[in-house]
């Protein structure tokens, strides 16, 4: 599903417009990565959390050139799904 498609589903779920629904979602996603970057984990109860892990830095391979090159470490986030959503998934 595209962001354009999600957008258009939560329109018609809610009976919003597409502009509002749009507007919607924008303000989801910024809220979302605000609370990540602020206190490392958001949880949505019934979809699932976000939660921020770091990765250590590490050796890898330059796939043009073949020659090794040392990868920084950094900070990623992972979501992990609720158990709503997976029970869903596994009837």
């Amino acid at each position: 599903m595209t962001k354009a498609e999600l957008v258009a589903k939560i329109a018609e779920e809610a009976q919003i417009n597409n502009a509002q629904a749009s507007r919607a979602l924008q303000s989801l996603i910024a809220i979302v990565t605000e609370e990540v970057k602020k206190n490392g984990n958001i949880a949505i109860a019934g979809l699932g959390s976000f939660v921020v892990s770091k990765r250590q830095a590490r050796s890898g391979i330059n796939p043009r050139t073949k020659e090794p090159i040392k990868i920084p470490a950094s900070n990623t986030v992972r979501f992990k799904v609720s158990k709503a959503i997976k029970d869903v998934l596994n009837d």
